[in-house]
């Protein structure tokens, strides 16, 4: 975790943190009621944007033990990086200033058993999300645990970010933004940085 802005890295370490307290079921995040909605009734503070996958295992609020108004959360199968992906995403940075954004893939996921078994052809159904996993297969590397290729796609996820964003690029350049690149194991509940 070398070069990460000083905000940044609190803000990191704090969901670390409430990552731990998630695995050891001691969670601690008390913002989760009516009244903490109805102070972030007209604003919102988010510290960390977080793209994580839409299965339904994978719930950043929980896992990191956060609580309302805490994190800008982006889900999309597969973590796939398409233009509202993107656009979202630049809206946490451009307008809510995170300085923080998690890219979160998990074990066992269904887009990349999905796409591995199909690679390289199109399906007809999912076409848009097998768009943004094949790049990692193109390379050709010898990609055979599902886990290790979620591992892959999320590094690409960031590497296709920074050239297509000029808004997340000139950020993270400005040390407005940093990326942290992690992953879920289910079997431990850990979110491991890459």
């Amino acid at each position: 975790m070398n070069n990460i802005p000083f905000k940044a890295q609190n803000e990191l370490n704090k969901l670390l943190a409430g990552n731990q307290n998630f695995v050891n079921g001691t969670p601690t995040a008390s913002n989760m009621c009516l009244n903490t909605l109805k102070k972030y009734a007209f604003h919102q503070e988010p510290y960390a944007a977080v793209l994580s996958c839409s299965d339904s295992r994978v719930v950043p609020e929980i896992i990191f033990d956060c609580g309302i108004g805490e994190l800008f959360v982006v889900r999309v199968a597969g973590i796939t990086a398409g233009p509202n992906v993107v656009e979202s995403l630049e809206y946490a940075v451009y307008k809510l200033k995170v300085p923080l954004m998690i890219l979160l893939g998990h074990d066992d996921c269904g887009v990349m058993k999905y796409a591995k078994d199909n690679y390289p052809n199109f399906t007809g159904h999912f076409d848009s999300i097998l768009k943004c996993v094949y790049p990692v297969l193109d390379k050709k590397e010898d990609i055979t645990c599902h886990n290790f290729f979620a591992q892959q796609h999320t590094i690409w996820v960031e590497e296709y970010l920074m050239k297509t964003s000029k808004i997340i690029s000139n950020a993270v350049k400005n040390c407005d933004l940093y990326i942290a690149k992690a992953h879920l194991d289910h079997s431990t509940g850990v979110v491991s940085i890459i």
